[in-house]
């Protein structure tokens, strides 16, 4: 049917001109501007022919963004070729295959919406995985630029996340040695460590941790671990890996209702959810050695080997290439050049000041361990201890100036303060909580929140 629709459409063209065009229902115009452009798709000559010749014909400067996403589909197609002269000549930039050069451009320019881009994304991406196709329509609310959602190459949970993965004691870890880098969890008593060399592999966990539901979200490309609280207003949310990536930060989804979620700014961005208000509460989390995770915590539960998968799980085995240089695999609107790429930073910000993020260098972290700083009405001091592994308290007025690098914070007034994952406690009984913090490529980091400060 739609076949035989498109062929009218194309024949009353001819025959009659731009306008019998402009007097056809926007939807008639829609659907076939649909099917020629999932033509393209299909890899039949023919077909892919006639929509290239539709597509010149019916030209539109909203057309810019599909053409490019057939084309980061398909590099190696001969269509490829066409497509680009296509888009060259109607945009006047010359990237020629250099997909990366064309993505950059665009997001560069005002947003280009034309009203079958979703529809487009969903008929596209089907043909991939089924799944994809529930992710974009048209009538799916959108609060992020849809030209900028980029398949990262796999399948939903083509990544396979960890849910309620097996767990070990210390003493029988016998597989990490003690530079082995792990993302440390203690909630509510509740220790666990969750090594960087599996977890790589995997770039997400579902666990039960202190009696809280938690999605320890890993996007490798952006060097960032995030343990979000699932539950929200009631309701804990499903999360999984979408297979997309929005500014080189991986999409998560939700099993109910399929929406996209941001995992830097942990909300859901396209679907039914987006707009609903929800932010997931963020967690802290240290980033350190085993050695020194183990020293501090011997009672601490670590990630098992057997999580049911065959995988290189040696330190270091999981995109070893791309944490070797400062290149990214999937480009960005805008990068800061105060800072290499991939150089890490803590990243801070807070519920109650969601518009003034925080972001400091590690390497300044390192040589300043005992760092103070505010954010609003909220003042806070960041310790670093020797194996670079850094914890936020809040300081409410005190200075602090020694450490021992362990246990032991002393403040300007002689008091001792004995530091635990969660809170500091001085001898006299007052406390001074743990802030949610996390590490952080800055390029990522900065991509999410371009309006961060930089202490570097």
């Amino acid at each position: 049917m739609k076949i035989q629709q498109t062929l009218v459409l194309i024949a009353v063209w001819f025959v009659l001109g731009t306008c019998a065009w402009a007097e056809q229902s926007k939807t008639e115009a829609d659907a076939a501007l649909l099917d020629h452009l999932l033509h393209i798709a299909t890899g039949e000559p023919a077909r892919q022919d006639a929509a290239l010749a539709y597509l010149q014909t019916h030209w539109q400067t909203e057309l810019t963004p599909m053409l490019i996403e057939l084309a980061a589909l398909l590099p190696a197609a001969p269509v490829t070729r066409e497509l680009v002269q296509l888009l060259e000549q109607r945009t006047g930039q010359s990237f020629g295959t250099d997909i990366d050069a064309w993505y950059h451009w665009l997001w560069n320019q005002p947003p280009l919406a034309h009203p079958v881009y979703a529809d487009f994304k969903s008929g596209l991406y089907r043909l991939i995985d089924p799944k994809f196709a529930k992710y974009f329509s048209a009538n799916r609310t959108t609060d992020i630029r849809l030209d900028e959602v980029r398949w990262g190459g796999v399948r939903q949970d083509g990544i396979p996340p960890l849910r309620y993965p097996k767990m070990v004691s210390a003493e029988a870890a016998d597989y990490l040695d003690d530079d082995d880098i792990v993302f440390g969890f203690a909630i509510n008593g509740d220790v666990r460590a969750y090594p960087k060399r599996i977890l790589a592999w995997h770039e997400m966990f579902i666990d039960g941790i202190g009696g809280l539901p938690i999605a320890g979200v890993y996007c490798t490309l952006c060097g960032t671990v995030i343990p979000f609280v699932t539950e929200y207003d009631g309701v804990t949310h499903q999360l999984g890996t979408s297979g997309f990536l929005y500014r080189s930060n991986k999409l998560m989804y939700d099993q109910a209702t399929q929406s996209l979620w941001n995992t830097l700014w942990g909300e859901p961005v396209i679907g039914p959810l987006a707009d609903a208000g929800i932010r997931l509460e963020r967690l802290y989390i240290v980033t350190t050695s085993w050695g020194e995770w183990r020293r501090r915590h011997p009672q601490t539960q670590v990630l098992s080997l057997d999580t049911g998968y065959q995988r290189d799980y040696s330190e270091g085995a999981a995109y070893r290439d791309y944490f070797a240089t400062d290149e990214l695999m999937f480009n960005v609107p805008v990068l800061d050049q105060r800072l290499k790429n991939k150089d890490e930073v803590l990243a801070l910000i807070f519920e109650e000041y969601p518009d003034q993020p925080l972001a400091v260098a590690a390497d300044y972290l390192m040589r300043n361990p005992i760092y103070a700083d505010r954010i609003g009405e909220l003042e806070f001091m960041v310790l670093t201890d020797r194996s670079g592994a850094n914890r936020v308290y809040e300081s409410n007025g005190l200075r602090f100036i020694e450490w021992d690098g362990q246990f032991t914070v002393v403040d300007e007034h002689g008091q001792a303060w004995a530091l635990s994952e969660d809170k500091l406690q001085s001898t006299d009984g007052r406390v001074l909580r743990r802030l949610p913090a996390h590490r952080a490529f800055w390029f990522g980091w900065y991509s999410a929140y371009p309006a961060t400060r930089l202490v570097h």
